[in-house]
């Protein structure tokens, strides 16, 4: 559900309740600014990036993606940056 702020505003009551079904999406200026969740719905997203720490992210990243940074490493062994003769006046 998307909704204006000052809808969020004057039925918050019912956007809380409406938020444990599904998200509701709160637009300011026409853009999405917040998001209202349950607390179920809150839970669940913040278990599921915990437990992993950044190394082991790193690690994971690294083994699914070894041969664009083989190329890319290659590439640069061969060519160098693209910028190395960029001259700012």
């Amino acid at each position: 559900m998307r909704v204006t702020a000052t809808q969020a505003k004057n039925r918050f009551g019912a956007m809380c309740t409406h938020a444990k079904t599904e998200p509701v999406f709160v637009e300011k200026d026409g853009r999405i600014d917040t998001v209202i969740l349950s607390a179920d719905q809150f839970d669940a997203l913040n278990s599921s990036g915990q437990g992993i720490s950044l190394k082991q992210q790193k690690k994971a990243f690294d083994q699914t993606h070894k041969a664009w940074i083989d190329e890319q490493n290659a590439r640069f062994e061969k060519h160098g940056l693209w910028c190395d003769d960029l001259r700012v006046w």
